[in-house]
């Protein structure tokens, strides 16, 4: 039924309107379109269709496409092009639409690699391990009772975190895509999952890199001889002002407010100057420069791709782990630091009861490890084909939940001795959670040490190279799904649309840059990632294990690894993740958390818009359901049936051939 391979009919068979497997045209092509290569490792994705199988004189099959291809030579969504090889002769035979559709194919064979494996597990790592892991886990421990939310957040980084992690990885290296095109060789009825990814990690760009603004804007500050946030006669400061660390006995009373708050409320957010988020009030201009600074540096680190920033994250993924041991040393030999140790590790198991907690805790372990966010996928595909992502999987997830644990300590004996000095208990200590327990308790602890100046100099240098390769990972999903999914119109111009990309952050961090940029953050933090990343989570799991096909993928994974994954693997790609990631986002939505910050109570309304957010990207993936069906030929039985059958092969190394796996 197909054409044999010594056809004489001519390219220019392939006219407009007509596809290629019905010219059944089959070019014997000495330079080329798919190569032998030196390298059995290196994998290409191939765009081809499947379709009938041709079989070759060794046995193998060459997939020839169904995609049309234009009058210009290019294709749509796939090549229409196909491998094939003989064992007698180098010539290589491929089907093809004319010369331009070779060579597009070619620049999609030479999709860019690390330059070495520690390249990409520092990237993981850096990535994994973000401001989450030093901020966001301490204060959501504090905030849940202490040592009671570690059992939580363990079972969810066992049955939920690590295993989604692992799939990640696996779903990247092998099938060599972003988070959009990837779905094409999976399940393309979920698409849009892709799409929701890309807006989320737009969301997170939004007020994540406003944090380390704030932070840089500290840096600045430190240097001084004498830290601002240290004394009560700044102009800043108001009569409630009472330092307890001064030499005189001063006592703290129900009304009295450290130097390092009224530092980080009136002089950094200038958060007096709003009334909350309906009225914001101006744009603080400090605070741009400090944001504009930071995209520059982000710009310049990832505008080249892998190989740039891979060079980058050697210092940023490295230099944190030193200040923690730093601060961890010195925080143990403070007073009282052993109170709050106890506080930390003592478990509330009422506490266990609270539906928040566990919601709090799968959100958390998600929102560190970070599937759901397209940047797993992105790093791993850029993987060669037999790399041990299972073991990279272990420990970038193992290296993220000890570095959260360690983090804790490095809080709590500070929040110890601010319980000590002030009298209290450790309970009472921080009033507000979430950054601010940072910038303030941090802060007033590296204030009050020997060498202050140069100990707070390094600890925001410290949390600008935490946030910097989380956005460097973060904006590359989005840059690598992009790229992947419009090679015929970004695969040139990545300098520019990265420069495109900054810039629509940038604008959409405005809000955030307010006087009440704070109540923006803050809302963005609980309705933008959480509920949203938990549902794309959830969908791509099921996605994954029951369309794609539970032992279709463990097949994938043994073509990389040698080794199909154990049962435990396979149960909670399953049922145990995704039964998980339902509880906690039905969760979510029947109780959405009563937000505060300072002594702001966010009003009604503002859940409304909290859900409008969270709704806004995730609402990509029924919309591209419904677009999928509408367009797919045929009745509705065959139109589900074709939008959950991958369209695309993708190939696979068989010594020195590519081949299509179908």
């Amino acid at each position: 039924e197909t054409e044999p391979l010594t056809s004489k009919r001519d390219v220019s068979d392939c006219n407009e309107g007509e596809d290629c497997k019905g010219n059944r045209l089959l070019v014997t092509n000495p330079k080329s379109a798919l190569r032998l290569v030196e390298d059995g490792n290196k994998v290409h994705p191939s765009q081809a269709d499947k379709g009938e199988a041709a079989q070759i004189s060794n046995g193998y099959s060459g997939v020839q496409s169904s995609v049309p291809c234009n009058g210009m030579g290019e294709v749509e969504d796939a090549q229409c092009t196909a491998p094939a090889a003989t064992t007698t002769t180098t010539t290589t035979t491929s089907t093809t639409c004319g010369a331009e559709g070779q060579q597009q194919l070619m620049e999609l064979e030479d999709r860019e690699t690390w330059s070495k494996k520690i390249d990409f597990l520092l990237s993981v790592i850096g990535y994994a391990v973000d401001l989450g892991n030093v901020w966001r886990f301490p204060y959501i421990c504090y905030q849940n009772g202490g040592g009671a939310f570690l059992i939580p957040y363990t079972i969810m980084a066992i049955f939920g975190g690590i295993p989604l992690f692992y799939m990640e990885l696996a779903l990247g290296q092998y099938h060599r895509n972003g988070c959009i095109s990837i779905w094409r060789k999976i399940c393309p009825i979920f698409k849009g999952i892709g799409f929701a990814i890309c807006i989320i990690d737009l969301y997170v760009a939004s007020y994540y890199n406003t944090i380390m603004a704030w932070a840089f804007y500290y840096l600045i500050s430190s240097f001084t001889a004498e830290l601002p946030w240290t004394s009560c006669t700044n102009a800043w400061n108001t009569g409630n002002c009472t330092n307890y660390f001064s030499k005189d006995n001063i006592s703290w009373s129900l009304h009295s407010i450290s130097p390092a708050e009224e530092f980080y409320t009136r002089q950094v957010l200038q958060v007096h100057r709003s009334n909350g988020l309906d009225d914001l009030g101006g744009i603080s201009w400090q605070l741009t420069l400090c944001l504009l600074l930071i995209f520059t540096i982000v710009y310049f680190s990832i505008w080249k791709g892998v190989k740039t920033s891979g060079k980058v994250v050697w210092v940023t993924a490295t230099f944190p782990y030193i200040i923690l041991f730093i601060l961890l040393v010195r925080g143990a030999t403070l007073p009282g630091a052993w109170r709050g140790v106890l506080y930390y590790l003592k478990p509330d198991w009422q506490k266990l009861l609270a539906t928040e907690v566990w919601v709090d805790a799968a959100a958390q372990i998600f929102f560190s490890l970070g599937p759901g966010f397209g940047v797993l996928l992105a790093y791993a595909s850029y993987n060669k084909f037999h790399n041990n992502c299972y073991q990279d999987a272990l420990v970038t997830s193992t290296v993220n939940c000890v570095t959260s644990f360690v983090s804790g300590f490095v809080i709590f004996t500070v929040l110890g001795y601010m319980a000590e000095m002030r009298n209290e208990d450790v309970s009472e200590v921080a009033k507000d959670t979430g950054p601010s327990l940072l910038f303030i308790t941090y802060a007033e602890a590296i204030a009050n040490m020997p060498a202050s100046t140069f100990f707070a100099i390094i600890f925001f240098l410290m949390l600008l190279t935490l946030g910097l390769d989380s956005t460097f990972a973060g904006l590359e999903g989005v840059i690598t799904g992009v790229l992947d999914e419009f090679p015929h119109v970004w695969s040139k111009r990545r300098e520019l649309f990265v420069l495109g990309l900054i810039i629509i952050c940038f604008l959409g961090s405005l809000a955030t840059l307010t006087f009440g940029g704070a109540y923006v953050v803050k809302l963005f933090e609980e309705y933008a990632t959480g509920p949203a990343v938990l549902t794309v989570v959830f969908l791509e799991a099921v996605a994954v294990a029951w369309f794609y096909g539970i032992t279709q993928f463990c097949n994938d994974v043994k073509e990389m690894l040698g080794f199909t994954p154990g049962w435990y693997w396979r149960v909670c790609w399953v049922a145990v993740s995704p039964i998980f990631l339902l509880f906690v986002t039905c969760s979510f939505l029947s109780n959405p958390p009563e937000l505060r910050l300072f002594d702001y109570h966010y009003p009604y309304w503002t859940t409304v818009v909290g859900y409008c957010i969270g709704t806004s990207s995730i609402i990509c993936i029924p919309i591209y359901m419904v677009y999928r069906l509408i367009i797919t030929p045929g009745t509705l039985k065959e139109r589900i049936l074709k939008s959950i059958t991958p369209e695309t092969a993708t190939e696979i190394p068989f010594g020195d051939i590519r081949m299509n796996a179908v």
